[in-house]
């Protein structure tokens, strides 16, 4: 975020590079720099002539470097805006011979989404010296919590833990998908409120008792009763509630309680930076450590492993994925 925050700034205080090459797996930050680019870099009145967006697919490198190299007209400088630009992946290295020595009154912005070029390459080190290389990494999952509450907070929003937990275990690591859903609760709420789980579930679509977090919690807490009413709740959607996600978020969420019997550490703030999770949820894992030892946990993730094959057809005799979850949780709780 800070980089691409860095990049954005600098646009803005007429640092303008002439080539900027965003690349990486996360698209996010590629499309919001790209946009901003096509957005603000020129007057409108000049982008008829001046603003160009050429895509991957329908172009090839040499028509880039041509389009590049015109002079701009009536006007300071031409924008090149190359969308889905990894479609040139094989050719690509051929835009060295342009960044060698660009044309200082084109801005060529290059969107290589999901790939990057190889460091070690030339034409990698050509664009460094001669603009800016943007490599935008995809967030881990325990990042992205944090993500969200920063975006908010920037916009003038709060949000609860279990909110942002809830949006993170819906909607994954997708970046994009997430800012689209905050974007609604935005357009919903006024500035200054705080994003709860009863928000989210009335303008989401996220319950607020039936998911994967508060199955985790339930679970941790030895609460039979709350957890097989979640099991149920499943079995009854198994369309969003996928069993391939719940058996992969316990299998995380017991390796957690396993690292943390193996902490010496069990300080709150070392907790939370060894698990890499919230410490508002460290009291969660404590609680579930005491009601799970060691050999327990190691046995909960044989069974997960387990239930895992069996989701996939081996040795469950076409079992569905409801039936499986509740003997899972029987398994683990007893």
């Amino acid at each position: 975020m800070e980089d691409a925050i860095q990049i954005v700034t600098s646009i803005k205080n007429g640092q303008v590079k002439p080539i900027y090459f965003l690349m990486g797996e996360e698209s996010y930050y590629i499309d919001k720099i790209a946009k901003y680019i096509e957005a603000h870099l020129m007057p409108e009145e000049e982008k008829g002539f001046n603003q160009m967006v050429m895509y991957g697919r329908d172009t090839t490198v040499d028509e880039i470097i041509s389009n590049s190299k015109r002079y701009p007209m009536m006007a300071q400088r031409q924008v090149i805006i190359v969308k889905e630009a990894q479609d040139l992946s094989r050719t690509i290295e051929k835009l060295e011979a342009y960044s060698d020595n660009p044309q200082p009154t084109t801005t060529l912005v290059v969107c290589y989404k999901y790939k990057k070029i190889d460091k070690r390459k030339k034409l990698y080190k050509s664009v460094a010296k001669a603009g800016v290389i943007f490599e935008s990494k995809r967030l881990y999952e325990n990042q992205v919590s944090d993500w969200i509450q920063k975006t908010l907070k920037a916009s003038g929003y709060a949000i609860s833990p279990k909110a942002s937990q809830m949006l993170v275990e819906f909607l994954g690591t997708d970046l994009s998908k997430i800012d689209n859903e905050l974007q609604k609760l935005q357009l919903i709420a006024p500035k200054g409120t705080n994003i709860t789980p009863e928000l989210i579930e009335e303008n989401i679509g996220i319950s607020k008792d039936f998911n994967n977090f508060e199955l985790r919690k339930a679970i941790g807490m030895r609460d039979s009763v709350k957890a097989h009413r979640i099991i149920n709740y499943f079995a009854q959607n198994t369309k969003d509630n996928p069993m391939v996600v719940t058996v992969s978020l316990l299998f995380g969420y017991f390796s957690q309680i396993l690292q943390y019997h193996g902490t010496a550490d069990k300080s709150k703030a070392n907790v939370a930076k060894v698990l890499k999770v919230n410490p508002y949820f460290v009291a969660d894992y404590v609680l579930a450590a005491r009601n799970y030892p060691m050999k327990k946990v190691s046995q909960i993730i044989t069974y997960l492993r387990e239930t895992d094959v069996k989701s996939k057809g081996v040795g469950a005799a076409n079992m569905p994925a409801g039936d499986l979850l509740k003997e899972l949780v029987v398994k683990i709780m007893n």
